[in-house]
């Protein structure tokens, strides 16, 4: 990095590296990678704090990762790294309460196992749980159902290391204007390193999906978002097919599983993969795919019962190019038709664009987290995937070019962790509390240690903009 740092501050850091100079970090889908200067391990806030200082010093950047799992850039520096899964302990449990406190660095599917120890769990989950719990909040990641938002939501206290050292102690009674601002951070404001969730009882789910069409679920759509307390529909497009997944809290405790070796692991992930790396090649048979694997693995009734967050969780199979917006719930009919207009205006034109199933559809309640995109209003996520076989790209500019503008024209807001285009001016525009978020990261972070480039085309005003970090590398060919 070129930085003359004393040796008593390097040996600090070295003493926390956990992989060596010249370690590259991918993200999940391998879309994203950088090279920091320092990828370390630390395991207590003072470590932090300390590595905090340094970085102040020596005019360093910092990142904390958890997973890596975001399909963006939002994790990656060239310079101090943090990998936080030392810092996955329990610090406390309420039962009264039915609160939860752990380090910011433990993973969802550990904190899973911990509170069903303690007879607790949390209301509702998303698809996957390898996300680190600070990480799931820092993007506001999310489940579905009408009557449930998402996870920065279900946050009641935290702790972070803002960008000046100071351990930062907030929750709705005290601090609440950084506790409302940090349960959605993307990392702009410091480290978080203790959160305290709101649980309830365990419960199991019993699901059901079955199998209908997307001019059905939008004919009868608000029908459809409460027919059970979790809704999720897959749309597959160049078909009007769909299924409609439903969930509800059920005494029973006898686990029932549908899922089949052959149809779902051979068949629905070894076989499809090597499908979509042919069609690389062949992007007219997509749509023949599509209507290929409806029949033979999703025409059909499925149930089954388990505890809550296993019925949750499902295999998102290969690494992947994903979109996600929320538009407001009454918007999502006419989103969703502007969406299959243009598939299958594409599928009409010789040469047009050939997409992935599903398009996915999920339901999150508003909440006061400023920036979640369930902030003040009820939502419909709409979920767009192109599949990346064997980790070879594939085109997707000019369907993510289309979706997004659709999802604009409904007064969208993007998914956080997601690769996107919108940037400040936008965010002013569709964030009440934008500006607020803003002035308090400059607080937080006077010296921008924790900018990096994500952070950099999307919060940073105009007349703020800092050098990029020049290690930082993405599939460019296919952007």
């Amino acid at each position: 990095m070129g930085v003359d740092i004393r040796d008593s501050d390097l040996q600090f850091l070295d003493s926390l590296r956990c992989q060596p100079p010249g370690y590259r970090f991918h993200n999940w889908a391998r879309t994203f990678s950088s090279q920091p200067a320092f990828y370390l391990a630390p395991t207590t806030d003072g470590e932090i704090q300390q590595i905090v200082r340094i970085a102040r010093r020596y005019a360093m950047t910092v990142k904390a990762i958890g997973s890596g799992h975001s399909p963006s850039d939002i994790a990656c520096t060239d310079s101090i790294m943090l990998n936080m899964d030392k810092m996955n302990r329990v610090l406390s449990c309420d039962q009264h309460a039915r609160t939860m406190t752990v380090e910011g660095g433990m993973r969802l599917h550990e904190l899973h196992d911990v509170l069903k120890r303690h007879g607790l769990a949390l209301s509702c989950v998303g698809s996957i749980s390898d996300q680190s719990v600070a990480g799931a909040i820092a993007t506001a990641t999310h489940g579905t159902g009408a009557a449930y938002s998402d996870l920065s939501s279900v946050v009641v206290h935290l702790v972070l290391i803002d960008g000046t050292g100071r351990r930062q102690v907030c929750s709705a009674a005290a601090n609440s204007d950084l506790f409302d601002a940090a349960r959605c951070s993307l990392g702009a404001l410091g480290i978080v390193t203790q959160v305290t969730v709101q649980c309830e009882p365990a419960f199991w789910l019993h699901a059901v999906q079955e199998p209908t069409t997307l001019g059905s679920v939008l004919d009868d759509f608000g029908h459809v978002v409460g027919s059970a307390e979790h809704v999720r529909v897959w749309w597959f497009p160049h078909t009007d097919a769909a299924v409609v997944w439903r969930a509800n809290r059920t005494p029973a405790r006898e686990r029932v599983h549908p899922e089949s070796f052959v149809r779902d692991r051979l068949y629905g992930f070894h076989v499809y993969q090597m499908q979509l790396l042919k069609a690389r090649a062949c992007p007219d048979d997509i749509p023949r795919l599509t209507r290929e694997h409806f029949a033979r693995r999703f025409d059909r009734r499925l149930e089954w019962t388990d505890d809550s967050f296993r019925v949750f969780n499902f295999d998102c199979l290969f690494p992947q190019y994903v979109n996600e917006w929320a538009v407001p719930l009454e918007r999502a009919p006419a989103a969703l038709h502007a969406l299959q207009r243009w598939v299958d205006d594409e599928g009409a034109r010789p040469g047009g664009a050939r997409v992935h199933f599903p398009v996915e559809i999920r339901f999150v309640q508003r909440n006061s987290v400023w920036l979640s995109p369930a902030y003040d209003q009820d939502v419909c996520y709409i979920g767009v995937i192109m599949y990346r076989p064997f980790h070879w790209p594939v085109p997707y500019k000019r369907y993510w070019k289309a979706y997004e503008d659709i999802m604009r024209l409904h007064h969208g807001r993007p998914h956080w962790a997601k690769a996107h285009q919108m940037f400040y001016h936008d965010f002013v525009d569709c964030y009440p509390k934008f500006a607020d978020f803003v002035q308090l990261r400059r607080d937080c972070d006077p010296q921008n240690i924790f900018v990096n480039d994500y952070l950099r085309r999307h919060l940073l005003p105009p007349d703020e903009l800092l050098p990029s970090d020049s290690r930082i590398a993405t599939d460019h060919a296919h952007l």
